[in-house]
């Protein structure tokens, strides 16, 4: 898969999450600021209102990452795995991965950065480990630089869906 920079890779159901996201944002958490930052103002001298001041606070970050979100969702390459085909890996594949050091076998699915959680298996496209195994095959050894040092994973099996 050659994506485009400009465009962020995610599977259908990255796509949903982050729809949902917006709307709890949108329509739950944007309204209860809303209210927030009244009662606070009903209460006075602004300048040493700890309360509204959390308030504007919470309204920023709020404002901040339904603008990330809507900018997320414009430009995303939604892509169905199930569809996918290929003898390397890349964006969607599921991927068992040996440790040459220790044998211990560990299996990620390469999908969207808001898609990732690495306890469940699931790794950031953009994630070093992920950017390592792009464009291998099955027997291919990826060297890695981890926060534990140097790491090398021989690719043992690669699949879709």
């Amino acid at each position: 898969m050659t994506s485009n920079p400009d465009r962020q890779p995610m599977t259908p159901q990255g796509k949903i999450k982050l729809e949902r996201e917006l709307h709890q944002l949108i329509h739950n958490e944007r309204p209860s600021i809303i209210r927030a930052i009244e009662e606070a103002r009903a209460n006075g001298d602004l300048s040493e209102n700890a309360d509204y001041d959390a308030a504007k606070e919470r309204q920023a970050f709020c404002e901040a990452r339904i603008n990330e979100i809507q900018s997320k969702i414009a430009t995303a390459e939604v892509i169905d795995i199930s569809r996918l085909k290929s003898d390397k890996v890349i964006f969607g594949a599921t991927v068992v991965l040996q440790d040459t050091e220790s044998e211990e076998e560990v299996t990620y699915q390469i999908v969207g950065e808001d898609e990732s959680d690495v306890q469940s298996g699931k790794l950031s496209v953009f994630s070093p480990l992920a950017r390592a195994m792009i464009g291998k095959k099955k027997g291919d050894v990826i060297e890695f630089k981890s926060p534990k040092g140097e790491k090398e994973y021989e690719v043992v099996k690669l699949s879709f869906g």
